[in-house]
């Protein structure tokens, strides 16, 4: 696609791992050019963190599905000359993003204040653990760290069981998201005023704010939501809402009124129960409904509960999922190709505008794969 919303826009890219890059990854899927700034050698530490031990080249899956469509820029941030390097392109950028802990950009001398120097419509993004203040400030900002504290591993499995992670970083996701939302709304901001911004996030607010129904209710009331002792799907909703053994698999329901899933099952015994019951009887309940639907496969529940216009679906596996046309209508894979030519599948960004999905097949870059062409284009044709 041609155009495309971002068009024109530079992004300086200091962050590793997962929360920093994911953000670089949507601004350049919508047209932004993303300069990742690695060290020399090993470059962003992510490189060599596997999933499930698969590489890519010499770096992992994991790195390259999170870092396509970027190029590559090694400095040494520690070394005088090849950190004026960084400077020139600080001037001739307009998004600065990092994710390194409170006070590293401080004795690089790369902090709000002194990059604001540079380019005074810079848009400087911090992405931290904890923020910069508190007991917490200087604690590893990890994804499985920071649900733990958070309170929430206790929103998933049922209460009688232990704490529950999310099986995915959700934290860093969502903080990247944040990121690009304060990103956004900042270059807003400067088309109409000319000025740059400091945008601050940290995982610990955004998974905060992911769970704001759960801390509202516990503000209000004093006390913890409590997941179900069964069939837990959410700890704010009464029966029948969660996931249910079939005789062939498993059933999703989501929020119906208890006498209409009577109906629609021929559950007589969920007759005695009330819709004022469903939350204060909810585990009972859910009881009888589990037990229940052991009787019949997936596939009939769903049949009776579409009829009746209830909302149930089947739970499916990744093999069922990237199988069933319905997910091969939404066209949510690329090919990606490396430098190398080396090809792969992942993900789309989930964003359409004017109808058009948008996609590149730009893969992730090699270290310094593009310092030639930006040292090129900063006039150094000494080193380019």
């Amino acid at each position: 696609m041609s155009n495309l919303p971002l068009d024109g826009l530079t992004v300086l890219e200091f962050s590793q791992y997962l929360s920093g890059p994911s953000a670089g990854l949507r601004l350049a899927d919508l047209g932004a050019r993303v300069i990742k700034i690695e060290r020399p050698i090993t470059g962003d530490a992510c490189r060599k963190l596997s999933i499930r031990n698969l590489w890519v080249d010499d770096s992992s899956l994991l790195f390259h599905t999170i870092n396509r469509n970027k190029e590559s820029f090694t400095a040494d941030l520690k070394n005088k000359d090849d950190l004026e390097i960084v400077k020139k392109l600080i001037k001739r950028v307009d998004v600065l993003t990092h994710n390194f802990r409170p006070g590293v950009m401080d004795k690089i001398g790369l902090e709000y204040e002194s990059v604001r120097k540079l380019n005074e419509k810079i848009i400087y993004t911090e992405i931290s653990g904890y923020g910069k203040e508190g007991p917490w400030k200087d604690k590893p900002g990890q994804d499985l760290l920071i649900q733990s504290l958070s309170g929430l591993t206790y929103t998933t499995g049922n209460s009688d069981g232990s704490p529950v992670p999310f099986g995915l970083a959700i934290a860093d996701m969502i903080c990247g998201a944040h990121a690009v939302q304060g990103i956004l709304a900042s270059l807003i901001r400067r088309q109409n005023t000319g000025r740059g911004a400091l945008v601050e996030v940290s995982l610990m607010e955004s998974i905060l704010d992911f769970q704001f129904e759960l801390l509202t209710t516990f503000f209000a009331s004093g006390k913890p939501p409590q997941r179900s002792k069964v069939n837990n799907g959410h700890s704010l909703l009464s029966a029948p809402y969660g996931i249910y053994k079939t005789a062939d698999g498993h059933i999703a329901l989501a929020m119906m009124p208890i006498k209409s899933l009577s109906s629609a099952i021929n559950c007589e015994e969920l007759n005695r129960f009330s819709q004022q019951e469903v939350f204060s009887k909810r585990d009972e309940i859910k009881i009888i409904i589990a037990d229940f639907l052991l009787q019949q496969k997936t596939a009939y529940w769903i049949e009776k509960m579409l009829v009746n216009d209830l909302w149930a679906m089947p739970v499916m596996d990744w093999d069922e999922l990237v199988n069933h046309n319905a997910y091969q209508a939404l066209k949510v894979e690329q090919v990606v190709v490396t430098s190398d030519h080396k090809r792969l599948i992942t993900t789309r960004c989930p964003i359409r505008f004017n109808g058009e999905i948008l996609t590149s097949e730009k893969g992730a870059p090699k270290i310094g794969e593009h310092n030639k062409i930006i040292l090129h284009e900063l006039g150094d044709t000494k080193n380019s």
